[in-house]
């Protein structure tokens, strides 16, 4: 190949030759000589050489950036947010003149590239119930519905799965979708002597949408996010409930979150197929304001003022804020002058999970101006609790195991029976008020409580998948529970000590093996079994004649979930 300049030079003096005579009428006038053509083209490939160097730097710093959106330095560990996919440079025609429509021609429009918003985190990924916002089971893997608002900084996601699921119980009768322990009918009652039953539910399908828009501040993502679980257990008319409602503005390093969302202490431990919140899950969502940093690679902190709430038992009831027993008029003894304080650390490396949150709360009882005796009456007790969780990936001791993980987590506290949905109901604390006999020393006693959960998650296949789990809680009574009503709502309540089982296959056929972990797809049918168990303080002499003073069921259930 003849280099530029001897090529330059050929065709000029062929051009030349070719048109001399054409050229011929203005040979009298003053021509550049065939050296200075030279030099202007020697300058030309100079400017070239020039703007090629630019061009070259310019790709360099696209690759630059390109590696850093595809290995960020540090990602917060608890949000679990997937790097956004790198754009390609936009290609730079050079020395390549465009073509020049004829006349008539139609000429197609230029296609719009799709451009990512200028520093917008990444959506936040769907599909974890194990991270540290408490992503619940069953959330899609898949980035969703999601488009860049035309002319804005902007982009919209809609997301959400349909679900059936169906329940037989060979125990007692439940009647609900959403068993947990602390509500199977005692041995011996009359749901227990009736038998179990079948059911069908769907009201637990779920809809949402994320917005996330790029400010001088970070980005701004709000989430709004329902489903149709707030009718009754066994009606067709689902009730549409707002499940979260926040919004939150920052960037990886530091962001502030405001609004009803999960609360900090959430945890699900365990993947399963039942909607219910099982024993030693979290499943609480309410108002709170959150604030989430990243301290080092790997490690995340957060601490949140969430909605209070004292639940309490007497022998009058159970007691809530909101709530008060049948039969009892005015307003609920329980109240709050605080928010509950949570804080949360979590450590991420290559698989691994080690997870610690904490809890401190204040409970209390004020009966003036309410129907509770005697009058004018306050007391307060402290709750607090602190958890911990590990998860390990068993590829770190043979990559036989593939994605498997073995996954433990425990427990303590005083008050925090409200976080634990599936273990207690109003055993936040138990009070003596209104027992024949106590006249002065009234209390309001924060119950300690403990647990522990051990589960192992194994894949047969990508696509299919076992989870087999075990848990086990415990909660310490007063003495003066003993002489609650025997077969009252107050007596039968009181679970001192819980156990559950459960054993799943789920067959995701869209999984996926990425690397060391498996998308799960948009489509998971899977069947379970779940055993519990649980013992009523007092026994019989508290139960009777609502039944003795345990109860146990077996359920077997099949789910089916369909994502967007």
């Amino acid at each position: 190949m003849l280099p530029f300049r001897a090529f330059c030079g050929t065709v000029l003096v062929a051009v030349s030759a070719s048109s001399a005579q054409a050229q011929a009428p203005e040979a009298q006038q003053q021509k550049p000589s065939m050296e200075e053509l030279l030099q202007r083209i020697d300058a030309l490939q100079r400017r070239a050489a020039d703007g090629d160097k630019v061009i070259d730097a310019l790709k360099r710093r696209v690759d630059e950036l390109e590696s850093r959106e595809k290995h960020p330095k540090s990602q917060p560990a608890t949000a679990h947010r997937e790097p956004a996919a790198a754009q390609k440079p936009a290609q730079v025609a050079v020395g390549y003149p465009q073509p020049v429509p004829t006349a008539g021609a139609v000429v197609p429009p230029e296609p719009i590239a799709p451009q990512a918003v200028p520093a917008l985190r990444p959506p936040e990924a769907m599909g974890s119930q194990y991270d540290g916002e408490g992503q619940d089971a069953l959330r899609s893997d898949l980035p969703g519905l999601s488009l860049r608002i035309p002319g804005s900084q902007s982009e919209v996601r809609f997301y959400g799965f349909a679900n059936v699921n169906g329940y037989r119980d060979f125990n007692g009768r439940n009647q609900t979708d959403a068993p947990t322990v602390q509500t199977i009918p005692l041995a011996g009652s009359p749901a227990d002597i009736q038998g179990g039953d079948f059911g069908l539910s769907a009201r637990f399908s779920r809809i949402g949408m994320d917005t996330r828009t790029a400010t001088a501040w970070g980005t701004l993502e709000t989430r709004v996010e329902g489903d149709f679980g707030g009718g009754a257990p066994t009606s067709t008319n689902a009730v549409f409930r707002l499940r979260q409602g926040w919004a939150e503005l920052g960037t990886e390093q530091f962001r502030v979150l405001v609004g009803q969302a999960n609360s900090l202490w959430n945890e699900g431990v365990y993947e399963t197929v039942n909607f219910a919140t099982n024993l030693n899950q979290s499943f609480v969502r309410q108002p709170q304001i959150r604030a989430i940093a990243t301290l080092a690679p790997g490690l995340t902190g957060q601490l949140s003022l969430e909605m209070p709430d004292t639940q309490y038992t007497s022998v009058a009831g159970v007691f809530t804020q909101n709530s008060t027993p049948t039969g009892f008029a005015g307003l609920s003894p329980a109240i709050t002058y605080v928010p509950d304080l949570l804080g949360r650390l979590e450590y991420r490396y290559d698989g691994l999970v080690l997870d610690m949150r904490g809890l401190l709360r204040e409970l209390t009882i004020r009966t003036e101006g309410t129907a509770a005796a005697p009058p004018a009456l306050t007391r307060d007790a402290v709750g607090f609790g602190v958890a911990g969780t590990a998860r390990f990936p068993m590829r770190w001791l043979s990559p036989a195991f593939g994605p498997d993980e073995l996954i433990g987590m425990a427990y303590y506290g005083q008050g925090i029976g409200r976080y634990f949905g599936g273990n207690t109901f109003g055993q936040d604390a138990l009070s003596n008020i209104g027992l024949p006999g106590t006249v002065f020393d009234f209390t309001l006693d924060a119950l300690p409580t403990y647990g522990a959960t051990a589960a192992y998650r194994h894949f047969w296949m990508p696509e299919l998948r076992s989870n087999f789990v075990y848990s086990y809680a415990w909660q310490q009574y007063p003495a003066y529970a003993l002489f609650f009503v025997p077969g009252s709502v107050s007596a039968t309540s009181l679970n001192s000590n819980m156990e559950q089982a459960i054993v799943n296959l789920i067959w995701s056929p869209f999984a996926e093996l990425r690397g060391n972990t498996v998308g799960t797809g948009w489509l998971d049918v899977g069947v379970e079994y779940v055993y519990s168990h649980g013992n009523i303080f007092g026994g019989t002499a508290a139960t009777i004649p609502a039944g003795a003073g345990f109860a146990t069921a077996n359920r077997v259930l099949g789910s089916v979930t369909m994502r967007f």
